[in-house]
């Protein structure tokens, strides 16, 4: 976990832009981080949030892999564009958002290009903050061949209002969840608000799937972003902790 190191370690790791296939074939970015060494490594696919195909998301990725994991980071808003992160979240966010069905393509690449790798062990979460948290969750329900999955803060997986980018809500997908998942959530939220968490966890209790919520009270959006003042430093680094070892219980 945090800072349990050994100083008279070596530590190593490489993170570069690579091109991969969709699952449906058509080529697509993604930020690659993983170990120098000969592993095998556990694979982690980190699925973006709204705010873009950022710098936060590269440096949340290195972070993972400094902590023995090699993760793809797949550009879900490469169809709509190139440029500065927020101006092409907010081209995509005009147009009704990256269409599900394109966002679950890009994750089961991301995670064939994982398991292919010669230092893999086999092993592959998904995680996603925001609106990559939601995309977590679907990717946890729909895609086969995750091992554990993390949705922090994934606002819609209650969804009142169907779209043409989001035709069906997550929640709907539930019953064929058939992997551990771990959610980290602030109680001042309003995207999942309290009151849609409780829905997620009652219909996630009523059939009997492997999941575990921590809520935070005094936390709302995004407790781990550094940069903004949603940031929570004690919410955020518990639930850090909480995700390292999720995660090294199931993929290890």
């Amino acid at each position: 976990m945090w800072n349990k190191l050994d100083t008279g370690a070596y530590e190593g790791m490489i993170a570069e832009t690579v091109t991969i296939p969709s699952r449906k074939g058509d080529a697509i970015n993604a930020y690659y981080s993983r170990p120098l060494g000969a592993g095998p490594y556990p694979g982690i696919v980190l699925i973006p949030h709204m705010p873009g195909w950022d710098e936060w998301q590269r440096e949340t990725a290195r972070r993972f892999t400094q902590h023995g994991y090699a993760v793809i980071c797949p550009d879900i808003y490469g169809r709509v564009g190139t440029g500065l992160p927020a101006e092409v979240a907010k081209q995509a966010r005009e147009q009704g958002g990256v269409p599900d069905k394109d966002v679950m393509d890009d994750t089961a690449g991301s995670l064939a290009f994982l398991k292919t790798q010669q230092t893999s062990n086999g092993k592959v979460g998904v995680i996603g903050m925001c609106s990559g948290g939601r995309h977590a969750f679907l990717a946890a329900c729909t895609v086969e061949g995750f091992d554990a999955a993390v949705d922090c803060w994934g606002g819609g997986v209650i969804q009142t209002e169907a779209t043409p980018s989001r035709p069906v809500a997550p929640i709907e997908y539930a019953k064929d969840l058939d992997i551990p998942l771990l959610g980290i959530f602030g109680n001042e939220d309003r995207n999942p608000d309290p009151e849609q968490v409780d829905e997620t966890e009652r219909i996630l209790k009523e059939l009997g799937k492997d999941y575990e919520f921590h809520r935070y009270e005094g936390a709302g959006h995004g407790i781990w972003y550094y940069d903004k003042p949603m940031y929570r430093q004690e919410a955020a680094m518990d639930s850090w902790e909480k995700v390292f070892a999720f995660f090294e219980k199931h993929l290890r």
